[in-house]
């Protein structure tokens, strides 16, 4: 059974899918890559962040049925927990899972696999593999995770769910309430991912909550001071936090791990107005990112700083806007994830009077990229001639700094892609120089 794979939307939905192809391989299927025109099965992770982000998931379920009819559709993920009756009307889809549950993607590939006429020559090979590694005290995902297929850089998910109730946020409804999963397991699947990625990204849906439903309560800044310890050799990102939960602790750790966390923070803001916060259902004012991002970066710069900015939100006015431009020209920020506002059906901001005219929130988007560029390249030259520590991004010859700049390489031989490189930036801080191997 020959398996293809497509995720939509954010490092959460990539590791789950790793756990999908995980599980299927475990069942039988075919570990080599395969594309969906070749496909026997193509298993869909949608995103539901945006209408939009619908909209791709369900052009490219259809285009897959175009090329290769014969092939079984699983769609699986966010948009498929919220919307599973428009799925299952499609008749390009031959299954849906509601969420992220990889025994059950497998189970539905499997069993819509085994109906089909290609299926009778890999009867023999299905379910003849040993089961995986399972804990049945584990609430966000039994299986650990051994790699993420063709990647350097690994995933590793702490938890999943969100308590808050942002305005324009769907993922809380898809994926439910923040859960922990326990410092132990934690541990045991990075240990096991370290023998393949030299750096982990820790992910979830609301990191900064993490261990706060576990019993006895347990922090994040605890959970990466042991995996600093535990797993030796690699080097560990954080993932998208709010500004806010970024506690003392783990800016010390990010001050004084020698690169071991990664000098790198990605803080949403959305907004840098209160009145537009607000309206969002933030629980952060302007005032308290300000100063919680200018505190971590004078206690642990260099450093990157990205935030994700929400523009032509409904009822921001010009005054909010420039406050927002203001606010991202004042901060240390080396880039940013800008997004005009997309209406998303289920939220509450939907229902908000006020609407933005599309037009202007895309001027608004364009504004504020440009600035974000402009700081990004100041800050590539500043580090120009520094001395970095890289970890190759496949064979591309590409590499990541520990503060989030992409560079290409220059080395004397061929790099090993398994493990972190030391070499230095161009005076320019595009590319990196890497020492010659000992």
């Amino acid at each position: 059974m020959r398996v293809s794979y497509k995720t939509f939307g954010c490092k959460t939905n990539q590791y789950d899918t790793e756990r999908m192809r995980q599980a299927l391989e475990a069942a039988g299927a075919a570990a080599e890559p395969v594309g969906p025109d070749a496909a026997d099965v193509c298993v869909v992770n949608t995103c539901t962040v945006t209408n939009r982000a619908d909209a791709d998931a369900r052009r490219f379920v259809r285009r897959v049925a175009r090329r290769n009819p014969r092939a079984v559709v699983v769609v699986a993920g966010c948009s498929a927990a919220l919307r599973a009756p428009q799925y299952a009307a499609m008749s390009e889809v031959t299954r849906v899972v509601e969420g992220h549950d990889p025994a059950a993607v497998t189970a539905q590939a499997r069993a819509a696999f085994l109906e089909t006429p290609a299926s009778v020559a890999a009867l023999a090979q299905l379910g003849s593999r040993l089961p995986l590694e399972r804990s049945d005290v584990e609430p966000v995902g039994a299986t650990v995770l051994r790699r993420r297929a063709g990647a350097t850089r690994g995933w590793l998910k702490v938890q999943d769910g969100c308590d808050r109730k942002c305005a324009f946020c769907a993922t809380r409804l898809a994926r439910g309430r923040s859960r922990s999963r326990t410092p132990d397991h934690v541990v045991a699947e990075a240990r096991a991912l370290a023998r393949a990625h030299p750096e982990l990204v820790v992910t979830g849906v609301h990191i900064g909550h993490y261990g706060r439903d576990l019993s006895p309560p347990a922090s994040l800044s605890g959970l990466v001071g042991r995996l600093l310890d535990e797993a030796p050799g690699t080097r560990f990102r954080l993932g998208s936090i709010e500004a806010t939960e970024v506690d003392d602790d783990l800016a010390r750790l990010l001050a004084n791990s020698d690169g071991r966390l990664a000098p790198h923070l990605h803080m949403p803001m959305q907004s840098g107005a209160d009145p537009v916060l607000r309206r969002m259902r933030r629980w952060h004012t302007r005032e308290q990112y300000r100063r919680r991002a200018l505190d971590i970066v004078e206690a642990a710069g260099p450093m990157g700083l990205g935030a994700d900015v929400i523009t032509g939100f409904p009822g921001e006015s010009a005054a909010d806007h420039e406050a927002t431009v203001a606010l991202v020209e004042e901060l240390p920020f080396t880039y940013l994830h800008v997004f005009p506002y997309s209406v998303r059906d289920g939220t509450a901001a939907a229902a908000l009077p006020g609407r933005v005219p599309e037009r202007v929130a895309s001027e608004r988007a364009a504004e504020l990229r440009t600035l974000a560029a402009e700081k990004g390249r100041r800050y590539a030259m500043q580090r120009g001639g520094a001395a970095a520590e890289v970890v190759l991004e496949g064979r591309s010859g590409a590499a990541l700094t520990g503060d989030y700049l992409r560079v290409s390489v220059a080395a004397p031989a061929a790099p090993d892609p398994l493990v972190l490189h030391k070499g230095r930036l161009t005076p320019d801080g595009g590319a990196v120089v890497l020492e010659a191997a000992a």
